[in-house]
């Protein structure tokens, strides 16, 4: 389909020049000499792009593009002064030009500004059809659970997901923390804003306050030029702070103040901007026992747990076992184009048997793997890893001594070091291969493989 363009200029002689190189550019070229006439007709079409003369009889540019928005406010402008005056090009862009030319105009120069706006458009038009189906895929009714204790979940969710107040996700690894903070800014006020997830403790502490609060050209060996921190990206929209327990304390105290003052500095720099942000935090350890141990700031804590989330483990809630591998099943059958249905009751009771230290995310794990293996039909009892098939006395033996997250993932590690490679023990853990490291010297374990 051809692209449209309206060219609203007095010059006869520029408006037909105009219109021919267009023309050979493949867009279909319509003509105005005067505002009046341009706004009759952006009245009766779409356009892709609108170039106009600042100074016209009657009406000026100005004043139609401010009209012309109203209507139309994602509309293209680009306007043309015979004025080399940064003033008349700044009220133009105010007006909502995208860009301005200069008289006499260069072909070649408006080509590229005319291809540089609808590149724009299009990405534009991209990120909110993307974001459409980000708000259809957290829609709550795709979150799956069945069980007393998620709908309670599902149900606190759509009360807060309009509030400012800061909420704090508790759970083990791979229950859906992230989903939930998902969830709730898709289905808030703020969903057509940015949504940025962020790992504390995938990203070196050194690097980590530049990533979040961005820096200045210079702050540092290595700052050649200035770079915009993830805080000031997300602006107006949700951070997503996954791991919070792993914060170092230097940028607790750093986060506290951003939590206090809606205010960011970068690294090296010496003016503070205002921000508009709501932080969703989310951790897998007992935060409270951190902060007793002094290595998590109390009064940091009381900021991120305005409301608090608890995501029960999957063996606490084994109703949702079913519902979850179904829904995995369609999801993993229709990626990969396969006539899988459903489970044999026999694979089903061995998933309903299992303790699931993986949470979730284990499940989706398996049922992903069972989904390769298997040509159709229904999976099978042996279409499933060897593991799910007998009872490990090591899980029901933490969950009878009731262990909490770090005792659990001391004796893990303990028992397991020796039959999987340290990436694996990390990917099961749900940490990095240097949280492993560290966990392994603080109890003292020799490092294996």
């Amino acid at each position: 389909m051809p692209r449209r363009m309206l060219i609203v200029e007095d010059e006869e002689t520029l408006r037909e020049s105009l219109k021919r190189l267009f023309t050979k550019e493949e867009f279909e070229v319509e003509t105005a000499d005067s505002a009046e006439k341009g706004l009759k007709l952006s009245g009766l079409n779409l356009y892709d792009v609108i170039i106009s003369d600042i100074i016209l009889p009657g009406i000026d540019g100005i004043e139609m593009i401010s009209r012309i928005r109203e209507q139309t406010p994602d509309q293209i402008f680009i306007v043309i002064t015979a004025y080399a005056s940064l003033e008349t090009a700044l009220k133009a862009l105010r007006a909502g030009a995208y860009d301005y030319v200069m008289k006499p105009i260069i072909h070649e120069e408006i080509k590229q500004i005319v291809r540089n706006a609808l590149r724009q458009k299009s990405l534009q038009m991209e990120n909110v059809l993307l974001k459409r189906q980000m708000q259809r895929q957290y829609d709550f009714s795709r979150i799956v659970g069945e069980s007393a204790s998620m709908k309670k979940i599902m149900e606190e969710i759509r009360k807060i997901s309009d509030a400012r107040s800061n909420v704090l996700v508790l759970g083990e690894t791979g229950t859906g923390k992230e989903l939930i903070a998902r969830a709730i800014h898709f289905n808030s006020a703020r969903a057509e804003k940015p949504f940025i997830p962020i790992n504390c403790s995938a990203i070196p502490e050194n690097l980590l306050e530049s990533e979040l609060f961005g820096h200045v050209k210079g702050a540092f060996t290595g700052a050649v030029s200035s770079k915009k921190g993830l805080f000031e990206i997300a602006n107006g929209g949700t951070v997503f702070l996954d791991e919070i327990g792993d914060l170092g304390v230097g940028l607790q105290s750093k986060l506290l103040r951003v939590l206090e003052d809606q205010e960011i500095r970068p690294v090296g720099g010496t003016q503070s901007m205002k921000t508009d942000l709501r932080f969703i935090t989310a951790t897998n350890r007992d935060i409270e026992n951190a902060v007793r141990e002094e290595k998590f700031r109390e009064d940091l804590l009381y900021r991120i747990n305005v409301i608090t989330i608890k995501i029960p483990p999957l063996r606490e809630r084994r109703e949702d076992i079913e519902p979850l591998a179904m829904h995995f099943v369609r999801k993993y059958a229709e990626d990969l184009g396969k006539d899988v249905r459903g489970l044999e009751e026999s694979a089903l009771q061995c998933l309903k048997k299992y303790n699931w230290p993986g949470n979730v995310r284990e499940l989706q794990n398996i049922i992903e793997r069972s989904l390769l293996i298997v040509e159709d039909g229904p999976i099978r009892e042996d279409h499933l890893p060897e593991n799910l098939k007998k009872e490990d006395p090591f899980f029901s033996g933490a969950l009878d001594n009731r262990l909490s997250i770090e005792e659990y993932t001391k004796e893990f590690i303990k028992k397991y070091q020796d039959r999987f490679t340290e990436q694996a023990m990390a990917d099961m853990l749900g940490i990095t291969r240097k949280a492993l490291w560290e966990k392994r010297k603080r109890w003292g374990m020799s490092r294996q493989n």
